[in-house]
């Protein structure tokens, strides 16, 4: 029979684009077979390593904060979001957010069409 799998993730982990994450659900934690979801939290002043997904989407719905997301082959374009926006990035589009505030931290939940939350995401250097 199956079941529903309840995750707390208690301690925040650094990814590959150097930012705290709260796992949540994943092949990891819950057997899933095409998504993860996740915490991202990125500190007042900071931004994420330039990245992209190799071969997976990604949905972002922004909790607190605002921040500019850099995107493309030079992360020439970019746009501006906060707290009760949502955000889709198709896949291998190269992105780098930046949290906007010196003093405020952006939260935002995480979920792709991955269910292995890390072994999709490939640094980029534009």
């Amino acid at each position: 029979m199956e079941k529903i799998i309840t995750v707390r993730s208690k301690e925040a982990f650094t990814s590959k684009q150097q930012l705290p994450n709260f796992e949540g659900i994943s092949a990891q934690t819950a057997g899933t077979k095409n998504l993860c979801m996740h915490i991202v939290i990125i500190p007042p002043g900071s931004k994420a390593v330039a990245h992209y997904h190799n071969g997976y989407e990604t949905a972002i719905y922004i909790i607190e904060g605002r921040a500019e997301t850099k995107y493309g082959a030079n992360l020439e374009f970019s746009t501006i979001n906060e707290a009760g926006d949502f955000l889709f990035i198709p896949p291998n589009l190269p992105h780098q957010p930046i949290n906007l505030s010196d003093t405020e931290q952006v939260v935002a939940v995480v979920s792709r069409n991955d269910p292995n939350e890390q072994e999709s995401v490939v640094v980029y250097n534009p």
